[in-house]
């Protein structure tokens, strides 16, 4: 095992690479970078006002991991929309600023040395360290993600094998519908009905609107803050879980519906071994060994992107929010930084899902496995 833990955490490697290479030069083509964004900013509000915030945005030498959307390369003015009628020592000196004074593959090496450190520099527009600003919200986007990815496998786990031994019974027949009407419904919508119904919208005021603590919470007790820190995710978790019951749900069913149609299923029947028995020793074994493969990809998908809307609508502070705000705004070192962390968590995860075979299933051995 140990041996295929080392291999697991070495192809890591070049897949980080990889990915962070594509995007890196696929960035290229993408209109709109953040010296075309800054230049637009200096022609409306006035070169010496926007050179003042040029001056505050941070250093060049941070700048370096982020790319440059412009076709005519740096240097040329004529190559960033909104640059006519602007002093071209103005958009050298925006250039130097982000960094884009220096040849591609020379900020593509320096971005590649300071990942190797986790040195990701500072935000392009925001003046702070990129890792201060992971770090802030990083609480946020566990909270939501870790509660949601729990709440969805306690319920849709024992969901899923209830259905698969009354597979065909009206409990099924309810069951299926209930996750699938609320499959259907769009995340943004169920929450927005949320806050309409339970958040002071129109009807009932019962859990706050937004944040994920009140203004107080410095001053509560142990348990007034834990009583808080619940009261204010009650909302968000609805709104995150309600859609991804129907796919765990009906994967369990299925695998669990598979495995108790197989021969040695009737087999173990025909020796006297009690249907529990046959269900918690043999059954359960096998047919979780797909659900946990599913299990990285879920619990990515709750921590990052259904994330996104749900901080939005309730004005929480996330990795999900900084992610899209850094892709508006063409924050490079942000963008990257991000799609760096989510890479690395997934394989990670990954990882963790191989090992949980073995518990699962301890005839299971990575170790006769070629990589």
């Amino acid at each position: 095992m140990g041996s295929y833990i080392l291999r697991r955490l070495l192809l890591m490697i070049p897949t980080l690479w990889a990915i962070i290479t594509i995007n890196f030069f696929i960035v290229q083509i993408a209109p709109g970078g953040p010296v075309d964004q800054m230049v637009a900013q200096l022609a409306g509000r006035g070169q010496s006002a926007a050179m003042q915030r040029i001056s505050g945005a941070g250093s060049s030498e941070v700048a370096t991991q982020s790319t440059t959307s412009s076709k005519g390369g740096p240097g040329t003015q004529s190559s960033y929309r909104g640059a006519r009628g602007l002093d071209p020592e103005v958009v050298k000196e925006i250039q130097k600023r982000f960094g884009f004074d220096k040849p591609l593959l020379v900020r593509y090496g320096e971005m590649l040395s300071r990942y190797i450190r986790f040195d990701f520099g500072d935000s392009l527009f925001q003046g702070r360290s990129v890792i201060g600003l992971i770090a802030e919200r990083l609480p946020v986007s566990v909270s939501i993600g870790l509660w949601s990815t729990l709440i969805l496998y306690l319920v849709s786990i024992p969901l899923g094998i209830r259905k698969a031994i009354r597979h065909g019974s009206r409990f099924d027949v309810w069951t299926s519908t209930a996750v699938i009407v609320g499959n259907t419904i769009p995340t943004f919508l169920f929450a927005i009905l949320l806050i309409i119904l339970f958040a002071g919208g129109s009807y009932l005021k019962i859990f706050p609107l937004r944040g994920l603590t009140s203004d107080n919470f410095a001053s509560l007790s142990l348990v007034g803050k834990v009583g808080d820190y619940f009261w204010h995710i009650v909302l968000p978790i609805i709104a995150e879980v309600i859609g991804g019951f129907a796919t765990l749900t009906m994967l369990t069913k299925n695998s669990f519906l598979d495995e108790i149609n197989k021969q040695y299923v009737m087999t173990a029947r025909a020796k006297g071994l009690t249907e529990k028995r046959i269900l918690r020793k043999h059954i359960f074994r096998n047919a979780m060994l797909l659900v946990i493969a599913g299990f990285p990809a879920a619990f990515i998908s709750m921590f990052f992107t259904g994330s996104v809307l749900i901080e939005v609508i309730f004005s929480l502070n996330g990795l999900g929010l900084l992610g899209f705000e850094a892709t508006m705004q063409r924050d490079y070192p942000v963008m990257f930084a991000t799609l760096y962390m989510f890479t690395l968590l997934g394989l990670l995860l990954g990882l963790l899902s191989d090992l949980t075979y073995t518990l699962v299933d301890p005839r299971i051995d990575f170790n006769t496995r070629q990589t």
